[in-house]
């Protein structure tokens, strides 16, 4: 089975990143796409992230009515600070028979050489990537937009494992809702609607 994972602290998720993943879910070479929650780094300042297990209930509401889209916890379990090439080690441990896929968007995509062991992830996994508003266009467009900013040694050596995506360019961002709930702002349209009765009733996001 092919996994995509797509990492985020989806604090809240809303429905761009329901956007993104049931479109690489179905236009992708992927089965399923597992949204892994990131947990609280216990070496930063929490400042307006909710709970691990809050965010998790709320990728779970809003994947539920998604066969194909899978909430996961999986590095709740690993020590932290963690770094994704040590989540794809645990993952191929413990899911011998899949094969993991990194989903990102492009502004991830030009600052993947900073990554811990790069080059590890990039022999061993394949990398799905969705555009952003700055270089929508055709995915050949995209391409050569992209590479330009990437290192030609990756290139060279890894241009096959990325993959550009055309999904659809959605500028929802988190901090948006977050700061319009805490202004009283109506936001439910850009919410899930169970996982906005879940942020009502919780009062979260209003201090």
């Amino acid at each position: 089975m092919k996994i995509g994972l797509y990492f985020g602290t989806f604090n809240p998720i809303h429905v761009g990143h329901l956007i993104i993943a049931n479109h690489m879910a179905e236009h992708a070479d992927l089965d399923q796409i597992w949204m892994v929650v990131t947990p609280h780094n216990p070496l930063k300042k929490k400042s307006t992230l909710l709970d691990d297990y809050h965010r998790l209930q709320m990728v779970h509401l809003a994947t539920e009515d998604f066969p194909k889209i899978k909430p996961s916890d999986i590095e709740f379990k690993l020590s932290q600070p963690n770094y994704t090439v040590n989540t794809l080690v645990h993952l191929e441990e413990k899911y011998p028979k899949y094969e993991f896929s990194l989903i990102m968007g492009e502004d991830n995509l030009k600052s993947l050489h900073k990554w811990k062991n790069y080059e590890v992830i990039l022999e061993n996994h394949d990398v799905f990537v969705y555009p952003r508003l700055e270089t929508k266009g055709s995915a050949e467009e995209k391409i050569s937009t992209n590479t330009d900013n990437l290192d030609l040694k990756i290139l060279q050596k890894f241009g096959p494992k990325i993959h550009m995506i055309d999904a659809p360019v959605v500028e929802i961002s988190s901090t948006f809702i977050r700061d319009n709930i805490k202004k009283g702002k109506n936001v439910q349209p850009l919410l899930p609607a169970k996982v906005w009765k879940y942020i009502d009733h919780n009062n979260f996001y209003k201090k």
